[in-house]
């Protein structure tokens, strides 16, 4: 059971961030100046006016089942729209058949068709907002009396990027407008292709020469395409593409619902929905889910992206095709079980047909384990729990072999892959096993495993916490917290990662050095205090981790800092994978860290068996009531809400037909045991 966070606790850390001064950012608009509002339809929209901050770049991720893009758009100042688009295609894969190959092409727009009116190519325009909602959407005026609105998204299903493009008569005069016909295209060489050539066709849908009244429009599409040489072109409807393009977003949004009083929370929240379920590809070895990012990392999994981050979430979304690249991504894996013990393989790349381990032993069992056996409980299906158990059995006893004569885990990296140095035995290993125990535990007992194997697994768990304080713990630059590994002297972001898995013991000490000026920046946690170098996974569990053990009003005033210049800043609309590296870009794993602040963070949700559950809320001071609806874990849809009851608070959790389940009070920072009965 877990206590209220000591209020001198709690002023120690406020003080430690209160004092934050500086700050490393990635961007250019100042501090504080947000350029994006959000809109009443659910989007993020910028209005430009006269005193607009031009030029601007910004570059965002979107995905279908069978293309990924990273479309790079901007502003000049002119307020004229330009983008870019680095088309990839997932399964048109290219040789050699790595992790990076994906058929890709930068498509610059310059070669793209311009309608005339009246004889004339019409004239650039001038912006007047840009919107986005799982697209991006931009209005523009020209000087013939058009309004023009450019919506540009991937075809759910198909290899396709599509622009759609809407011209609107707003003068008081009828127009002509020619919209001519247009296409290209390029076939790659054989011998550069595992499926030999691939056709990129680019063309127009929509051609046209006719009068346009006042008050009308006209709409003609954009197609980037690829596909094998033998293979049909594409034919399709790009308007009934943006429906289901639309489709989409909205069955996200309609997923475990977070309410609280914050809409900033509540819309980064569904946004980060919308990414970490778009990027999941339909490969030979099935469904897949990918990071995505410039370095392309598409239909292959990760131990850390997939494994660890993203798929202990999907069964609260309740996302069918998510659940399914999850249990994919874990088959994958266990393939490379082997009764040597031979370390599985970091990432399974090529559709599932090949590997990559170009780091070592990064944790990855330990990865492996942690994220399958809380799916597993999660999830509410013992099929699945008996089908990943030897996977995850096998994970321990791997770790188990690892262990140092200290007692805690060693591998040869971490996640990082030697970024930064994680010595002979690191934090995040020794944490994430000491989790998949507790976890492994909780699983064995539902699957009926003898009690002496579920008391082993406890008990290993136990001796590798006292194991991780002896070893781990130290003074470092003052902060009373951890050393990341043998040896480091310098405040490191996974310092963390006990707090994201229960472990306290340094809680204020660890919070204090977060949220220090030598760790926290407006762009999120340094990896490395004195570098200027960030990532966001880091940061994404350090918010989760301080809330969930109590730390929870400074953590909302980060977390609420953090989410506004995600959201609404000069790189938007997601969390990110790191800066400088990459170019900030917007991998699809952390969307779902995001959104696990508030399932085990704010929520307090921990799995302990198919119907069963820890809640441990943390509400906010200034907030009367948070709530979670739709959530899908262990086996039904039911909802959660937390309200203030006096000193204490009210946990109150309903299924669809909002028949009560549970209902009780408790002091905040103390434990709800839920049982759930599937009716």
């Amino acid at each position: 059971m877990t206590k209220k966070q000591p209020l001198h606790i709690v002023l120690a850390i406020m003080i430690a961030c209160f004092v934050t001064h500086g700050y490393t950012r990635a961007a250019s608009v100042p501090p504080g100046d947000l350029r994006w509002n959000l809109a009443e339809d659910g989007s993020i929209q910028w209005t430009l006016d006269i005193d607009a901050s031009l030029p601007h770049q910004d570059h965002m991720a979107m995905s279908g089942r069978s293309v990924d893009m990273i479309l790079e758009w901007g502003i000049d100042a002119q307020r004229t729209f330009r983008a870019e688009r680095l088309i990839r295609w997932p399964m048109l894969r290219t040789l050699p058949d790595n992790t990076h190959a994906s058929l890709s092409r930068r498509l610059s727009g310059r070669e793209d068709p311009v309608p005339c009116i009246n004889d004339r190519p019409l004239s650039s325009g001038i912006v007047q907002d840009v919107l986005i909602h799982g697209f991006l959407q931009v209005t523009s005026r020209h000087k013939e009396g058009i309004t023009s609105i450019r919506t540009v998204f991937p075809s759910v299903q198909s290899p396709v990027i599509i622009d759609l493009c809407r011209l609107t008569n707003t003068g008081r005069r009828p127009i002509e407008i020619h919209v001519p016909r247009w296409r290209t295209q390029s076939v790659t060489e054989a011998q550069q292709g595992t499926f030999g050539s691939y056709v990129i066709e680019q063309f127009l849908i929509g051609e046209v020469h006719r009068r346009l009244v006042p008050g009308e429009t006209w709409t003609y599409s954009l197609i980037h395409s690829a596909r094998k040489e033998n293979d049909a072109p594409y034919f399709g409807e790009p308007e009934a593409e943006f429906v289901a393009r639309q489709h989409f977003v909205a069955d996200m949004e309609s997923r475990l619902i977070l309410e609280t009083p914050d809409p900033v929370l509540n819309r980064l929240f569904a946004f980060s929905k919308v990414r970490g379920c778009e990027s999941i590809f339909s490969t030979r070895g099935g469904l897949m889910h990918g990071p995505g990012g410039y370095n392309k990392y598409l239909a292959a999994v990760w131990a850390n992206d997939q494994a660890e981050y993203i798929n202990p979430f999907f069964p609260f979304l309740g996302h069918a095709a998510g659940n399914e690249s999850a249990l994919n991504c874990y088959r994958h894996f266990a393939k490379y079980m082997n009764p040597e013990y031979r370390p599985i393989p970091s990432s399974i790349i090529a559709e599932g047909r090949s590997f990559w381990n170009g780091a070592g032993d990064r944790g990855d069992m330990a990865m492996i384990a942690y994220g399958a056996s809380r799916f597993a409980l999660a999830s509410g299906h013992p099929e699945w729990s008996r089908e990943l158990w030897p996977l995850i059995e096998w994970c321990l006893d791997y770790c188990d072999r690892k262990k140092t004569s200290e007692g805690i885990i060693a591998s040869d990296t971490d996640e990082l892959e030697n970024r930064f140095p994680a010595g002979e035995a690191n934090l995040c290993t020794s944490s994430l096993y000491y989790d998949a125990l507790l976890s492994t535990a909780y699983l064995a007992d539902d699957l009926g495993k003898d009690q002496k194997l579920i008391d082993s697994y406890r008990a290993r768990a136990d001796a590798l916490h006292a194991a991780m304080r002896s070893y781990f713990e130290a003074d470092v630059e003052g902060f009373a917290t951890y050393r990341y590994y043998e040896g480091n002297t310098v405040l490191r972001s996974w310092i963390c990662i006990p707090l994201t898995v229960g472990i306290k013991d340094r809680l204020e000490g660890t919070a204090a050095a977060l949220f220090s000026p030598r760790l926290w920046t407006q762009n999120g946690l340094l990896t490395k205090a004195g570098t200027k170098t960030v990532w966001d996974r880091s940061t994404l569990y350090a918010l989760r981790g301080v809330i969930y053990c109590g730390a929870v009003d400074v953590g909302l005033e980060k977390l609420q800092s953090f989410s506004r210049w995600r959201l609404l800043g000069d790189h938007v609309p997601y969390v990110i994978e790191a800066y400088p590296e990459q170019n900030q870009s917007h991998l699809s794993a952390e969307s779902g860290l995001y959104c696990r602040i508030f399932t085990e963070g704010f929520f307090g949700i921990r799995p302990t068996g198919w119907q069963t559950c820890e809640c441990t809320p943390h509400l906010p001071a200034g907030w009367d009531k948070m709530a979670l609806r739709k959530i899908q874990a262990f086996g039904l849809t039911w909802d959660m809400d937390v309200v203030r009851d006096g000193v204490n608070l009210k946990v109150r959790i309903t299924d669809a037909a909002n028949n009560t389940l549970y209902e009780k009070s408790l002091p905040m920072g103390e434990t709800h045991h839920i049982k759930f009965s599937t009716r």
